[in-house]
């Protein structure tokens, strides 16, 4: 799935990246977006663009495009982080 799929509050985790994507993959790992990373999606602009993220006590604030280069899947709301 993508982080544009999710909603508000809930938490996901980077399981992947999105073949083709590779000068953005670069530049996630870059911003700690690695595989087996959890992130809780804050915030999403009306129109989907940009995407806040929260990982490791960390606000991210990414573009879409950058963000559907992420695979990712959604953890529990109850999940430790």
């Amino acid at each position: 799935m993508k982080i544009s799929d999710m909603k508000p509050g809930e938490i996901g985790k980077v399981i992947g990246y999105e073949p083709g994507s590779r000068a953005y993959r670069q530049k996630l790992l870059r911003m700690g977006l690695v595989r087996g990373c959890r992130f809780t999606l804050l915030r999403m602009a009306p129109l989907g663009d940009p995407v806040e993220l929260e990982l490791n006590s960390h606000k991210l604030t990414i573009r879409k495009s950058e963000a559907d280069a992420l695979i990712v899947e959604k953890e529990n709301d109850n999940a430790e982080r």
